[in-house]
């Protein structure tokens, strides 16, 4: 009798043997917390998006950068700030960290992106910014909603936590013409630091804020004033700030993630393509794809069920886990989640795009250390189950 096969994670981070070399470089060099490997992963972050008008803040996770960059476009009590319901609870509640109110609409059953009709029927005297999702690792109608934003004077902050290195018309995500973009370092994320994100910007004002910011409003860095050549004790405390830096250990691993992020979305968008080929003649709706000439990061491959599937949601997730596979939902949409749910009074019939989704999805494993024998394996258990 065979052994059975070992579980097969959701997800695992690719760390190799110089990530690995950093870190003990970092924790030798005697300097572990915001420091010169910090300062640059945030200029290499720069370099990688190829224009030098932008500026990198790099913090302790994507949450913290939507945070920092909602306080320095000025939200506060009274504003409203749309985005979508089809997202994890962090898009949102940042809104809710700074007295906010937020509006949240439906998506595009097309792209599982925010819907641009949605965000422009929301628009109302209070609306002061609009956050999109690049769902999954796919750009958000980018042209569409900017154009939208300029003409009802709105603040636009993306939440790019899927979305590297998604491109839409040719530009990397990052390099539009938005207040500030986020990206997201955390465990599952297409590449990693642990915890951790990145803050991009092109408006030197808005870098500052965020800067001061995320370090207690302190008037000047704590690296520069702990490694000056003369006294230089002295700050001030200009603001009531966070505690957002990132650490220098967190760096060393995102300076050579950072280095391998082509080749991570190179092997993602391989599997994801295995899985449209063998999928394609079941009873299920495969991921859309990016515009010709554009790039999906393919930080999840989410499947749907179509209607003539023999098996529900639940009980595949039931039977992959039966079959040690892992698998997740992404996401259960804020307007089910209590909080949201409850202080808006939201009803899902207002969003049945993304209702629909949430009823007939689940995200496969998709992950740059999976074998060709693993994807394999999650195509036959999906087969068996749905076929």
């Amino acid at each position: 009798m065979s052994e059975p096969l070992p579980f097969l994670p959701f997800a695992l981070p690719d760390l190799g043997e110089a990530e690995i070399a950093e870190v003990v470089d970092t924790l030798r060099s005697g300097w572990i917390t915001t420091g010169p490997k910090a300062k640059r992963f945030e200029a290499d972050f720069t370099d990688f998006l190829g224009d030098a008008d932008l500026q990198s803040i790099a913090v302790n996770s994507a949450t913290a950068g939507l945070h920092l960059a909602l306080e320095a476009i000025g939200i506060g009590p009274g504003d409203e700030v749309i985005t979508t319901t089809h997202t994890f609870t962090a898009t949102a509640e940042v809104v809710r960290y700074l007295g906010a109110d937020v509006k949240l609409v439906d998506i595009d059953p097309a792209t599982m992106c925010i819907d641009v009709a949605a965000v422009e029927a929301a628009i109302g005297p209070r609306t002061k910014a609009v956050m999109p999702v690049h769902y999954a690792g796919l750009a958000a109608d980018m042209p569409a909603l900017l154009a939208l934003a300029k003409r009802h004077g709105l603040k636009v902050v993306e939440d790019a936590a899927h979305a590297l290195p998604t491109t839409t018309g040719g530009r990397l995500i990052g390099t539009l013409e938005s207040d500030a973009t986020v990206f997201s370092f955390y465990a599952n994320k297409t590449i990693t630091t642990g915890e951790g994100g990145m803050v991009v910007t092109r408006d030197p004002e808005l870098a500052s804020r965020m800067r001061v910011m995320r370090l207690h409003g302190m008037s000047r860095d704590a690296f520069d004033r702990f490694t000056a050549k003369v006294p230089s004790w002295y700050y001030e405390i200009v603001a009531p700030g966070f505690k957002y830096n990132l650490t220098d250990i967190a760096a060393a691993l995102g300076l050579h993630q950072l280095r391998r992020a082509r080749e991570f979305q190179q092997r993602r968008e391989e599997l994801a393509a295995r899985y449209d080929e063998a999928l394609s003649g079941l009873p299920v709706i495969t991921p859309p794809r990016p515009a010709r000439g554009d790039t999906h990061a393919w930080h999840l491959y989410v499947l749907q069920l179509a209607d003539g599937a023999k098996v529900g949601r639940d009980a595949l997730i039931e039977r992959l886990f039966a079959a040690g596979i892992g698998c997740s939902v992404h996401y259960i949409p804020l307007h089910l989640q209590p909080y949201w749910r409850d202080r808006y009074a939201l009803d899902a019939a207002a969003f049945p795009h993304s209702q629909r989704a949430y009823e007939t999805m689940l995200s496969l494993p998709l992950y740059t250390r999976m074998t060709d024998a693993d994807a394999r394996r999650v195509i036959h258990a999906v087969c068996a189950a749905v076929a």
